[in-house]
């Protein structure tokens, strides 16, 4: 009898089990992978299909300057954001963030926020992440 029980069990909790993963993948953004901070960070694969879509005006913050992904509107060091701001579209606009690794993106993607850019995405990895998945980096125009 207690073999039978403890099946029983088991076989609810891997019901239990299922029942919270589809609930996670039934809710999933085909667009955001991580919604912590003020962007959404993007996988590569998600990423290049939103650079594909032209959906977001695309800013390069990395600092000094070590190439651009293709499709990139514009390079603005991730400190120069606030100071450069007539170079970027309008609040409501969607933007699209990266740097080398992530870390200036981060820092970025707080400043934007601060100037009331509310729909933002950014490279989880930066252009690092870029490559690592087998895109390329172009050089710097």
């Amino acid at each position: 009898m207690g073999c039978v029980k403890l099946r029983g069990l088991l076989a609810l909790a891997l019901v239990v089990l299922l029942g919270v993963v589809a609930a996670a993948c039934s809710s999933y953004d085909s667009e955001s992978s991580d919604s912590a901070g003020p962007a959404r960070l993007l996988e590569p694969t998600a990423y290049a299909a939103i650079l594909e879509s032209n959906a977001r005006f695309v800013v390069n913050v990395h600092t000094p300057d070590e190439g651009q992904i293709a499709g990139t509107d514009v390079a603005i060091p991730f400190d120069e954001l606030e100071q450069r701001a007539s170079e970027l579209p309008g609040e409501r606009s969607k933007l699209a963030i990266y740097c080398m690794s992530g870390n200036m993106s981060e820092t970025a993607a707080q400043t934007l926020a601060a100037m009331g850019y509310d729909d933002v995405v950014d490279l989880r990895g930066g252009m690092e992440a870029w490559q690592a998945s087998g895109r390329e980096i172009q050089p710097s125009a």
